[in-house]
């Protein structure tokens, strides 16, 4: 075999490796972007330890079929890059959603959540939803609500008792 081709096996092995992976992937068209633009959104992908890479759609395509995940390939055309996320689900698709509404020539072509494949709308609806911290909060206070009603109605039977007895 060619030198050519072992590098391109390792390329595609990297690539499924990725995608075997990550927690969620996004796929972007960037055309229209200039390289100031591009550079934000990977610096903004980076500080949340997001990566960002451009390859060649023929190698992400056997990639993807490596793992099961052919319904995907037909968003391989044309100029793409793809946001890997290890750990959080939902910032590459925030992050991403946000830099397209300020900068309309991106464009979210489809995701990979938990291994599901997702169409565009599906990522930005994951988009909009609250970061992990939010959820988490959230989550506590709806857990704390019973014990702050239950302390509640605790001292205001106390006062009417303290109120009968004086």
């Amino acid at each position: 075999m060619s030198k050519a081709v072992e590098t391109k096996k390792v390329v595609v092995q990297t690539i499924a490796d990725k995608f075997g992976a990550a927690a969620s992937v996004v796929v972007v068209d960037y055309r229209g972007l200039n390289v100031a633009q591009l550079t934000e959104l990977r610096k903004q992908l980076r500080e949340e330890g997001i990566e960002f890479k451009v390859y060649k759609n023929s190698m992400t395509r056997r990639a993807t079929e490596m793992h099961g995940l052919e319904a995907i390939n037909e968003h391989f055309v044309g100029p793409n890059a793809i946001a890997f996320s290890n750990e959080d689900v939902v910032a590459p698709a925030r992050i991403i959603n946000d830099f397209a509404k300020k900068n309309e020539a991106l464009e979210i072509k489809a995701g990979i959540i938990e291994g599901t494949i997702a169409s565009a709308d599906e990522v930005k609806a994951l988009a909009e939803l609250p970061s992990r911290e939010g959820l988490l909060s959230m989550l506590l206070s709806v857990l704390q609500a019973p014990i702050r009603n239950f302390a509640a109605t605790t001292k205001a039977v106390a006062d009417s008792k303290e109120e009968q007895g004086a």
